[in-house]
């Protein structure tokens, strides 16, 4: 498991490490940092316990318990882990910061990089934020970061607003467009994979088509302004095009049906881990040398511990 290192302009955000302990016993001496928790970690009893409880954490790579630092200095706590209550490995978002501290918008700092990790480096489609109801400053810090409160419930002992924020349109792909020389080859291979990914045709036009899934989609175009009749995948541009492709079952089920589509295999005596022992994929060509990666899911650990 890694937890990366994250940097703002006045933080840093490191993994918590053992020798963080007498620092977080600290940073929670003042007893309003937890007065909205189950536990008293103002009690330097309780709250070693709860770090060692942190640092066993064993969930998915990026996720897990950051230190705040600023200037060298611990002043607080995070976290981005597969939440304990609620169902369905949603991920939360948490954070604690020494009243010392407060009033510099360094929680909304803090909060608001492992928000952009979470959706940028880990692809997340949520995060949840469990705070709760006398939390006034906590409420309006997550609703300063984009969170929806969806509602309530009894969780960590007390009564909760359930919260959640998802990523925003800013800088993710609008669509890739491929200029073919021959449409109806193209549709024959792109559009009997991508619909079998579960892409859906989006538009359609005398000399271009396109599919869509999600906000992004993808269009293939034999255009009047083509100066060349074949693509070169070695050439400088696009090499290739790599998709989510389920199971590594399912990948080789697509891969063995879409000989039948217009594509052929490359690298066939190192498949399945051209790209590495760790790397289940399948790599195809079609007829008009367009290449696409089809990779298989990796198996990870969802809970904690």
């Amino acid at each position: 498991m890694t937890v990366p290192d994250l940097r703002t302009a006045r933080l840093r955000l490191r993994g918590l490490e053992p020798t963080d302990t007498e620092a977080i016993v600290r940073v929670f001496a003042d007893p309003d940092t937890s007065r909205f928790l189950a536990a008293d970690l103002s009690d330097p009893g309780q709250c070693r316990a709860s770090v060692e409880r942190r640092l066993a954490y064993t969930g998915p790579d990026g996720t897990g318990h950051w230190v705040v630092e600023r200037d060298g200095v611990v002043i607080g706590l995070a976290h981005l882990r597969p939440s304990a209550e609620l169902s369905g490995d949603l991920v939360e978002i948490g954070y604690f910061l020494d009243p010392a501290h407060g009033g510099q918008g360094l929680a909304t700092e803090a909060a608001a990089t492992l928000l952009r990790h979470a959706f940028t480096a880990l692809g997340l489609p949520a995060v949840w934020a469990l705070v709760h109801e006398s939390n006034v400053a906590s409420r309006k810090l997550v609703r300063r970061l984009g969170f929806t409160d969806v509602g309530g419930g009894e969780h960590y002992s007390g009564p909760h607003r359930v919260l959640v924020a998802l990523p925003t349109a800013l800088g993710r792909w609008h669509h890739v467009e491929l200029w073919v020389p021959d449409l109806e080859r193209a549709e024959e291979s792109f559009g009997w994979l991508l619909t079998e990914l579960g892409w859906q045709e989006h538009q359609r036009r005398r000399d271009g088509v396109s599919w869509k899934l999600g906000a992004g989609y993808l269009v293939v175009q034999q255009s009047p302004a083509l100066t060349g009749a074949t693509h070169d995948r070695r050439a400088p541009g696009l090499n290739h095009l790599a998709l989510h492709a389920g199971s590594p079952e399912r990948v080789d089920q697509l891969a063995d049906a879409a000989l039948a589509h217009g594509w052929r295999p490359l690298f066939a005596d190192r498949y399945p881990h051209t790209g590495g022992p760790d790397h289940h994929a399948a790599y195809l060509e079609n007829a008009d040398g367009f290449e696409i990666e089809l990779v298989a899911e990796s198996p990870r650990v969802t809970r904690p511990g």
